[in-house]
């Protein structure tokens, strides 16, 4: 099963032999894309989608055709238009939930939150996009605290509302905009409706993964994601291997990757952080490794394995990968990296140069 686990998680998750091409189309088949390193999470978008561009995804962000907002879990994530108010209605229940300690102790009651809610609607109205700090600004004038965590939460709080979501970046700082200005009008899902079809979205996408797996990457509880397979049925092949249950859905057959192959992985990418059990993919000594080289915070992943870590450096225009190898690589395995490097060249359209330890 672990051979053909991988095999399936690369193919499910489009890292090998993908026909998607548009940033919105990745997002859309893996549901949702975890985001708070925008850059990474840009290249995990690029890995997916052959001859897309950092541009290019950065472009279709500034237009809205891919969303930045907090839920499930929750933590930022790219989400498409078309999905975003049915999954956040979902989630955000669990979410407000799990935060209601933390907004007693900031402060924050079911006054507070709706003072929050028209200080930002009266500050963004009419299609302005504005930053951070330019809405707690607003807050202030409201006469509402925003300091610290208690910012954080009042915002999470507007984004979890449909009051406001992300908009265009400013430069290098990101903005917000009103959630009806920058979301089209779509059909209300009902929570069954929703529930069903969040659970096909992961396991179809993600699928070889336990129930365990699904609870940690919504933020739903168990009781919803065991309701979500019942009501998809025979939709998805169950194999039970060992004491863990594997849900998928089904296919002909998956084909075998070249062997080698190489993937630069960013820090947060789906294939590692949307499980919770790792060990088929991520070995405890390649965990150790990863925690004790912080400064190399991305992952290297060799069939399908986590076998080292990487990170890059831009200057002037230059592009340096530095590869930091868990095991010895052999020749074919270099070559793999190598051409795996080539690839992230090509999406940030710049020359990169590779330095292997």
């Amino acid at each position: 099963m672990t051979i053909d686990l991988i095999r399936r998680r690369l193919a499910n998750q489009k890292l090998t032999r993908s026909s998607l091409r548009k940033p919105a189309d990745v997002v859309a088949w893996l549901g949702a894309v975890q985001a708070q390193d925008y850059a990474g999470a840009r290249w995990a978008l690029g890995q997916r989608a052959p001859g897309l561009t950092d541009a290019a995804v950065e472009a279709a962000f500034d237009e809205g055709a891919i969303l930045r907002t907090h839920f499930m879990r929750p933590t930022w994530h790219f989400v498409t238009p078309a999905d975003i108010r049915w999954m956040v209605a979902l989630t955000a229940p669990r979410v407000h939930a799990v935060s209601a300690f933390y907004y007693r102790k900031s402060g924050l009651d079911r006054d507070v939150f709706k003072r929050s809610r028209r200080a930002l609607e009266g500050a963004l109205q009419g299609g302005k996009h504005l930053t951070r700090d330019e809405l707690a600004s607003a807050l202030r004038r409201a006469r509402i605290p925003s300091d610290g965590l208690r910012r954080s939460y009042l915002m999470m709080q507007a984004e979890l509302d449909q009051v406001i979501c992300s908009g265009a970046r400013r430069g290098k700082q990101f903005t917000y905009a009103l959630f009806d200005e920058r979301v089209p009008t779509a059909p209300v899902l009902k929570r069954d409706e929703a529930l069903a079809e969040l659970t096909r979205r992961y396991f179809t996408s993600h699928g070889p993964a336990t129930v365990r797996d699904f609870v940690w990457w919504s933020g739903l509880t168990v009781r919803d994601a065991k309701a979500g397979l019942d009501m998809l049925g025979p939709t998805l092949v169950r194999e039970v291997v060992g004491k863990l249950t594997y849900w998928f859905a089904p296919s002909r057959s998956v084909a075998r990757p070249a062997s080698p192959s190489a993937h630069l992985l960013p820090n947060y990418d789906e294939y590692l952080i949307a499980y919770k059990d790792r060990g088929q993919v991520a070995p405890a000594s390649g965990s150790e490794a990863a925690r004790a080289n912080l400064s190399i915070p991305h992952h290297l992943i060799v069939d399908g394995r986590l076998t080292g870590g990487w990170r890059r450096t831009l200057d002037a225009g230059s592009l340096r990968v530095e590869v930091r190898a868990y095991r010895r690589l052999t020749r074919a395995d270099s070559r793999a990296v190598a051409a795996a490097v080539s690839r992230y060249g090509a999406f940030m359209n710049m020359k990169v140069t590779l330095s292997i330890s």
